[in-house]
């Protein structure tokens, strides 16, 4: 009895990942699954669904805070360099993800029906536009192809940004760069730029987990797009790397106005601070509440679990 139940179960794990396995884009239930660290609010679709707030205040985040965050946490795998930046402001928002393949008919040919079947609209490169919302970054992995494997072009370009008002890291190349350039508020990150139009390439997933170079992508995740490059968030890190990266502005901030005003040595500042230090910072903040970007009860909270 135990083994025909060890194998009834085996049979049962089959069929449900086989099940889940035609479905173009990953369901509800299994993004949950893969970000259940995550506790907040979540969209439609599944994903984690940071607020908007804490997105905008994510665009002043140096990469090398966000880097920092999240190494010391155990993630040592969500920054990749070596992009051709579209734009010139940081790109932040909402993960959604889509994975490229070089082409296989056989499978080319299932993917399509499979679309049909759900109808879909179009080309496979145009159905994770249509699921994208406002404030989503289309990140694709596409193998690294430049020379045939423009994923994007002003036309997509343009239909990405009528979804999302936001933009696209694409592991691929992209086309007809002078009409990307004049969509205002367009940013992207490509591996590189191409006449070429995309041939070869089959989608093969949405919103699944993707690899952008060395990096390791899930749906929802947050995007921080500098010039140094790109960080993944976790969304269950986004507020409190969002926080931490705040005080740290304001703690070098004054840190640096305290040391041009001859106030403290570079070997005070640099170390764990006085308590004379500390209450000299506190009355900074209550003097100066402006520079504050997240609220006054947001700071106190903070103090009150923060090691100097």
């Amino acid at each position: 009895m135990k083994k025909i139940s060890i194998l009834l179960c085996l049979i049962l794990s089959i069929t449900f990942i086989s099940s889940h396995a035609q479905q173009i884009e990953w369901t509800a239930e299994q993004i949950k699954t893969f970000t259940s660290d995550y506790q907040g609010e979540r969209s439609a679709d599944g994903r984690p669904h940071v607020s908007d707030a804490l997105i905008k205040r994510l665009a002043n985040v140096s990469t090398e805070e966000a880097w920092g965050f999240l190494r010391n946490k155990g993630y040592h795998n969500q920054f990749d360099a070596g992009w051709v930046i579209i734009g010139d402001k940081p790109l932040v928002g909402r993960v959604v993800t889509t994975q490229y393949m070089p082409s296989r008919p056989d499978m080319d040919d299932k993917i399509k029906a499979k679309g049909k079947q759900e109808n879909r609209v179009g080309s496979p490169n145009s159905w994770p536009i249509d699921v994208l919302q406002n404030g989503d970054v289309y990140v694709a992995d596409g193998f690294g192809k430049i020379i045939d494997g423009t994923l994007i072009g002003d036309n997509l370009a343009n239909a990405i940004y009528a979804k999302s008002n936001n933009g696209v890291v694409f592991d691929a190349g992209a086309r007809d760069i002078e009409g990307i350039s004049k969509i205002d508020g367009f940013v992207g990150f490509v591996r590189g730029l191409d006449p070429s139009y995309i041939q070869g390439v089959m989608m093969t997933c949405i919103n699944c987990p993707i690899r952008i170079g060395r990096a390791t992508v899930l749906p929802g995740d947050l995007v921080l797009g500098k010039q140094e490059g790109v960080v993944f968030i976790p969304a269950q890190f986004a507020e409190d790397l969002i926080l931490n990266s705040e005080f740290t502005a304001l703690r070098d901030e004054f840190g640096v106005l305290r040391l041009k005003q001859g106030t403290y040595t570079p070997g005070e500042v640099d170390m764990r601070w006085s308590d004379k230090i500390k209450n000299d910072f506190l009355g900074w903040i209550k003097a100066n509440p402006q520079k504050l970007q997240m609220t006054p009860a947001e700071f106190d909270d903070y103090m009150k679990e923060r090691n100097w």
